[in-house]
């Protein structure tokens, strides 16, 4: 041990490694000289302050975040500034609830107000040279609110040859507390825009609901399930062709009685279509309108989950018979 301590000391204070330590010290020294300098010199900083709303009644629900938040650019000297940007200070601005309230459900705090506020939590040479945004408002109301569903928005986009058959939201619907006229005019509650693409299994999302100024959302955020199918052209054969708007006493036969439907679905989808989730239908009003050899038959009805649908004819021969009691 007592050698290591002999080459340890040897090492350091061999005239080379004296330099270098003497140099270290004078750049040490000199960092310290101007970081008093910079420190005592006078500058402008921006902060962001978080700005929370206390003592608000047990029978009031805040519409609005309980805390918002406000861009402030104080004029110091930097010493004080640091003590601003490291300390907590500017942390705890609180505004009391029921000195700004009104009772049509707002609140508002001026800009100067606010400026008192924070003022309190400076040191005397301190000044604040500008307040962004001018003002603080906050919503709420005494319990008001409804149910509504859930939707996803933005942009989410399988790989090629797939495509989203069903989506799956947890909770699918949720409670919306605001004013009676946002109430009114809310119907469904949206996430923020997705952009999810090439996927194939199934994708799961914790997503958050778009904030709406003035509005409260419980929860705020949903699980989305997308699930997937394989795509598939398929076909349906022997759907019978229905008259409708028919005259009490006649019946309609068409040749053939029964047709075709081509469509594009999943594979999963596809194994549970029936026949009877469809319906083919000949329009009497517009035979008797426009009489001809032949009458076109329309898709009337068929099935969530399929897209591209058409008939393998548009157009079918025809009979209208008396019906014999």
């Amino acid at each position: 041990m007592g050698g290591f301590w002999r080459l340890l000391r040897d090492f350091l204070f061999s005239k080379t490694n004296k330099e270098f330590l003497i140099f270290v010290f004078f750049i040490f020294l000199s960092g310290i000289f101007w970081l008093s300098l910079t420190l005592n010199e006078t500058y402008e900083k921006e902060f962001a302050i978080p700005i929370r709303i206390v003592g608000i009644p047990k029978k009031v629900v805040l519409t609005s975040d309980e805390t918002d938040t406000i861009r402030m650019t104080i004029r110091d000297k930097g010493i004080a500034l640091a003590a601003y940007i490291f300390g907590d200070k500017l942390k705890n601005v609180k505004v009391n609830f029921k000195s700004h309230a009104n009772p049509n459900g707002t609140g508002v705090v001026s800009s100067q107000e606010l400026q008192k506020l924070v003022y309190q939590h400076l040191v005397s040479s301190s000044k604040i040279v500008s307040t962004k945004p001018d003002k603080l408002e906050y919503f709420f109301n005494y319990g008001a609110n409804k149910r509504i569903p859930v939707r996803w928005t933005g942009r989410v986009i399988p790989e090629d040859l797939y495509f989203i058959s069903m989506v799956k939201y947890s909770p699918d619907s949720v409670d919306v507390y605001a004013s009676k006229e946002k109430l009114d005019s809310i119907t469904l509650a949206y996430t923020e825009r997705l952009n999810y693409v090439n996927f194939r299994d199934t994708l799961l999302i914790n997503a958050r609901l778009e904030k709406i100024k003035g509005v409260k959302m419980v929860p705020d955020h949903v699980r989305l399930e997308f699930l997937t199918d394989v795509l598939t052209e398929e076909k349906i054969d022997g759907i019978p062709v229905e008259g409708i708007n028919m005259p009490e006493g006649k019946i309609l036969r068409t040749f053939p009685m029964k047709v075709t439907v081509s469509f594009v679905t999943g594979i999963n989808i596809y194994r549970s279509l029936k026949v009877e989730d469809f319906t083919v239908v000949a329009d009497y009003k517009e035979i008797s309108a426009n009489p001809s050899e032949k009458c076109r038959i329309y898709l009337k009805k068929y099935p969530q989950g399929i897209s591209r649908v058409h008939l393998n004819i548009d157009e079918v021969d025809y009979l209208i018979e008396e019906q014999v009691e």
